[in-house]
């Protein structure tokens, strides 16, 4: 049955390049989610990801709110090792108007020999602000060339911090651009601005700038954890952003809230149907063609907690009239 996998997925070829993945969008409302991720998707997030993160100081914040949200649960280790998440930083950011420097720097990291650069991040500064349609334009476009050009890598989106300009400001329409373009062809978006604009009880704060001033008075009568800095800004904001950040990964590797796997295992495109259409959608996240599983429960066809090569064995066996039951979702 294994030996039959290689032949399959020669088979598969062409249909894997017309599969294509949901947008998925980080934003205050994750962080309302993010005590429901289960260990076992932040588990896969942990193997299965190897990030290159772009990033000057603001950006700086959603690494200082992982290493918060790792000191409250060990199961967020990151940079430690095998079996844990794997993030490297680079000292830049997308920088002002026109500014594609680091375009070049992305395709150099990913061109080293031996590169295992699965998901690339680059934050913005304060380069969001005082741009245009154009700008933005540029940086959308040079982002969506990378992603036709490495189709084994996720390529993370970002919006820019809040400035104190509001809903009639320059920012506030920049950044509902980038909002539209990824909703639109359904990219990745770690909507940063978002964020910064919501308190844990989803209280609304339009003018609010990046020092978070709200933070302060929320924090006043809820219990908050200290960072020893959090730059530009306030340790609840960065707290915030590590939270999502962790939930956009779990999201990434097919965990949805709530049930997402009706009956029994193997839909992996959620059509409605097992057929050789799952097993495309399959082959192509397992050997990185860019899918992004829109279940994992239904991807997990042995039900062994972790999508990986045996649920392809067993799909294989399913779909050739093998002996394999598909198990039912828990």
């Amino acid at each position: 049955m294994v030996r039959s996998i290689p032949i399959i997925i020669t088979a598969l070829g062409v249909l894997i390049a017309g599969e294509s993945a949901p947008a998925v969008t980080a934003d205050h409302s994750s962080v309302a989610k993010f005590q429901s991720v289960p260990a076992s998707a932040i588990l896969q997030a942990r193997s299965q990801f190897n990030i290159f993160y772009g990033h000057t100081s603001h950006g700086s914040q959603i690494v200082t709110g992982m290493a918060m949200v790792r000191s409250l649960d060990t199961l967020y280790r990151y940079n430690e090792g095998s079996g844990t998440l794997d993030l490297e930083e680079y000292g830049d950011d997308l920088g002002l108007y026109g500014d594609t420097s680091w375009a070049p720097i992305t395709r150099a990291r990913l061109n080293q020999p031996g590169n295992n650069i699965n998901l690339v991040m680059w934050s913005w500064c304060g380069g969001v602000s005082d741009n245009s349609e154009e700008g933005i334009n540029l940086y959308l476009n040079t982002m969506s060339k990378l992603e036709q050009d490495y189709p084994n890598v996720i390529f993370m989106y970002m919006t820019g911090h809040l400035d104190g300009t509001g809903p009639t400001g320059n920012l506030y329409v920049r950044n509902n651009q980038i909002r539209a373009y990824c909703q639109t062809n359904n990219k990745v978006l770690f909507d940063f601005a978002d964020i910064e604009s919501y308190d844990p009880d989803g209280n609304y704060f339009p003018d609010a700038a990046d020092d978070c001033a709200w933070c302060s008075d929320w924090c006043t009568t809820h219990p908050c954890l200290d960072c020893g800095g959090c730059a530009h800004s306030h340790c609840l904001n960065c707290h915030l952003k590590g939270q999502a950040f962790w939930w956009l990964l779990a999201r990434l590797t097919g965990w949805q809230e709530g049930p997402c796997c009706d009956g029994v295992r193997g839909n992996v495109n959620l059509s409605g149907i097992v057929d050789l259409a799952d097993l495309s959608a399959l082959v192509s996240y397992l050997t990185g063609g860019g899918y992004h599983l829109p279940c994992a429960d239904e991807a997990n066809v042995n039900s062994a907690g972790i999508v990986d090569l045996s649920d392809l064995s067993a799909l294989v066996s399913y779909l050739t009239g093998g002996a394999y039951v598909l198990p039912n979702c828990p």
